[in-house]
């Protein structure tokens, strides 16, 4: 049968690590998708072009500034095309050189004029043969139709005028005006045909003289040009980039660029970096789990649904809804995760996942770093400060602290940021503040639905039902006040002693309170409860019967306990505060009235147990026995009270009833002086008061019940 149940158990351990495996990969692809599917849903299959219509509206994710090339080079080029083009001043060159060419042609006309041979058809076509000058067939049948005193005159004043024109400095840009001025400029006492043919004359051979110097102009175009200081670009946290159905523009495609929005990520190098991060976070939560098997809470399977459930959750409303937004990753209270598991598992705990989920959180966040800080440091903060959260105050407190380590970071991160302006360090600062106080708020509900899942008693759930008020509390004063004063006296010692091993005395305090409230079904049947005088009931009936009337009170405190719903862990005290030990006064009796002692059997006078599997429920053991036993022989002395101490610690030790807990014999060294004080200032010596009436002294036995401790 032994190895049966040994490989029931085998088999036991074996289908719920394979649980928690399954558990642990379900857990790390859930979150490997809540890493990598908010980028490849809001991501574009294509880069972001110029001239293209924008499918959505895209808004800045946080504050930047930043020099702008696309501003600084439209500043540039408006300055360069300011900058006048430059000329060389006139060359006289260009104007001797024209007047040779006038010269030249008028003396060919007159050359041609002169031909007696000639006809004037051959004269015309002559005329037509000019290089240097080309007119109309009209203006040279007009010279050749002009008087050689007419002629004459005019090529004079030709050359007269196109000397005067080509003096000054004329452009290329000032040729059409300056041809269109030569009829101002010709003698007013020519006729207008013949000014009309001066200027047919004259006008080919204007050019400009003053010649454009590229040079020169592209120098000083470019000395514009860096003249100009680069233009820096202000986005604030929420802006728009682009509208929906906005054609994009070059300035509109640099501020995506900017932030990393024009062109797609590499979806291939999103993947293994998420997924190496997350296997990373699953190998460190299996080293830690294989390393705390001692907790047993933590190695429930529903615990670690729950936890995973609970850490998933806050992973994917932060990397789904809360991280692209502007200000609400600063409002987005991580901190009451921590401090939730904290409470009701372990401090380690809610620091070691709270670390990986603001990891998760942040990753591929342009201010991860920042993040990150501003995540895990209000959360151990908080978390060291709330210890067992006996108080509602306590989480006030809490969220006061998260929100100034929070406050702290924002500031140590964003005083003279360039990114941040006052308004915006102001919006993160509040944030913060209001970030503290939810953590505190939903730390308590958080807390709740955590114990209510998982049936692990909370501080602020101990101290509600240890309440005198408690409907069960008052059943048990109002049916066995001898069992309750009882038990505050073993909820007494058994609490500081738990406090002097560095054990949960705020659970041992309450087990200690409810550990006989089965007593309640019987109060009658037990001493403490009988009224002086009244006739035992144990004297009417055989030992084995009064042995499991009186056992039964274990079974009838775990029926009554559930039906008040009491907390799991509180029941563990009532159904192992006996162990496995026997009744000792029965089993005696039993023995001593049989023919043949040694066929009593000892079964039918043992308690149910189990024995004690913990060290708080270990202590209660201890404390009832030594609260009983010191009682029952009425110990006063330092002597009296260590040999009632001694003998309950040995007899159990000696029953195996520690062998299920991790309790250590220094512990138990302790436990025994925790006792021995506490008995020691629980009973006093007489005092004397002088009796009025008969004028002596007499003796008065004043007991004070030991009072339990105050509540912290």
């Amino acid at each position: 049968m032994a190895g049966k149940t040994g490989t029931e158990n085998s088999g036991k351990k074996a289908t719920h690590g394979m649980l928690k495996v399954l558990i642990l990969v379900i857990s790390c692809l859930l979150a490997f998708a809540c890493l990598v599917l908010p980028d490849i849903l809001s991501d574009q299959s294509e880069s972001v072009r110029i001239g293209q219509v924008a499918p959505q509206e895209i808004t800045a994710p946080y504050s930047i500034t930043f020099e702008s090339k696309v501003f600084t080079d439209q500043a540039r080029n408006e300055a360069a095309a300011a900058v006048e083009p430059i000329f060389l001043p006139a060359d006289p060159s260009i104007a001797k050189a024209q007047l040779e060419t006038l010269n030249n042609a008028l003396y060919f006309f007159t050359s041609v004029r002169n031909d007696k041979f000639s006809t004037q058809q051959q004269k015309l076509n002559d005329m037509r043969s000019a290089e240097k000058l080309t007119l109309k067939d009209e203006a040279y049948q007009a010279i050749l139709d002009l008087t050689d005193e007419d002629w004459q005159a005019i090529t004079t004043e030709a050359n007269r005028v196109l000397e005067l024109v080509l003096r000054d400095s004329i452009r290329n840009d000032q040729i059409g005006r300056t041809r269109s001025n030569l009829p101002a400029v010709i003698d007013f006492g020519f006729k207008s045909d013949q000014t009309q043919l001066i200027t047919l004359i004259v006008s080919p051979l204007i050019v400009p003289t003053s010649l454009f110097s590229e040079e020169q102009t592209q120098q000083a175009r470019e000395a514009a040009r860096n003249n100009v200081e680069p233009i820096t670009r202000q986005i604030m946290a929420g802006e728009v980039l682009v509208r929906r159905g906005q054609i994009i523009d070059d300035a509109d495609l640099e501020s995506l660029n900017v932030f990393g929005l024009g062109e797609p990520k590499n979806r291939r190098n999103l993947l293994i970096t998420s997924g190496i991060l997350v296997a990373v976070c699953g190998l460190i939560c299996a080293t830690y789990y294989n390393r705390r098997r001692k907790f047993e809470a933590l190695m429930e399977i529903r615990t670690i649904v729950m936890l995973a459930v609970f850490f998933l959750i806050f992973l994917a409303l932060a990397r789904f809804l809360v991280l692209d937004r502007t200000v609400i990753p600063w409002l987005y209270p991580v901190a009451a995760f921590g401090l939730t598991v904290a409470i009701v598992l372990r401090v380690e705990t809610g620091m070691l996942m709270s670390m990986l989920l603001a990891i998760l959180i942040v990753f591929g966040h342009p201010r991860d770093m920042e993040l990150a800080l501003f995540y895990i440091l209000p959360t151990f903060a908080g978390i060291f400060v709330i210890g067992r959260a006996r108080r509602i105050s306590s989480f006030i407190g809490t969220g006061a602290v998260v929100s100034l380590v929070g406050i702290a970071m924002v500031l140590i991160f964003r005083i003279g940021d360039s990114f941040t302006d006052w308004m915006g360090l102001a919006s993160l600062i509040a944030s913060a503040l209001l970030n503290g106080l939810a953590a505190g708020t939903l730390t308590i509900l958080f807390e709740y639905i955590f114990s209510f899942v998982l049936d692990i008693p909370t501080a602020l759930q101990l101290m509600d039902i240890s309440r005198p008020d408690h409907p069960l509390m008052q059943h048990v004063l109002q049916t066995m006040p001898g069992s309750y004063q009882h038990s505050l006296q073993v909820s007494n010692l058994a609490e500081q002693a738990a406090e002097a091993i560095g054990a949960d005395r705020l659970l041992v305090r309450v087990g200690a309170l409810y550990h006989d409230v089965g007593k309640s079904v019987n109060p009658g049947f037990f001493v403490e409860n009988q009224v002086r005088d009244s006739v035992n009931p144990h004297d009417d009936i055989s030992p084995e019967v009064a042995a499991a009337t009186i056992i039964k009170h274990v079974t009838d405190g775990v029926a009554i306990a559930k039906r008040y719903r009491l907390p799991s862990r509180v029941i563990d005290f009532i159904r192992e505060h006996h162990g496995t030990m026997i009744t000792r006064y029965q089993y005696g009796k039993a023995r001593s009235s049989a023919q043949n002692p040694d066929e009593v059997d000892p079964e039918m006078f043992r308690y149910p147990g189990p024995a004690p599997r913990s060290k708080e429920t270990a202590i209660l053991m201890l404390a009832d026995g030594t609260e009983a036993r010191s009682r029952a022989e009425n110990a006063r002395t330092d002597e009296e009270i260590l040999e009632a101490i001694n003998a309950v610690i040995n007899s159990c030790k000696d029953a195996g009833q520690f062998d299920n807990t991790d309790l250590t014999l220094k512990d138990l060294s302790t436990i025994r002086d925790s006792f021995f004080k506490t008995l020691q200032r629980s009973y006093h010596p007489r005092i004397q008061y002088p009796d009025s009436k008969r004028g002596k002294t007499e003796p008065v036995n004043v007991t004070i019940q030991p009072m339990t401790a105050s509540e912290e």
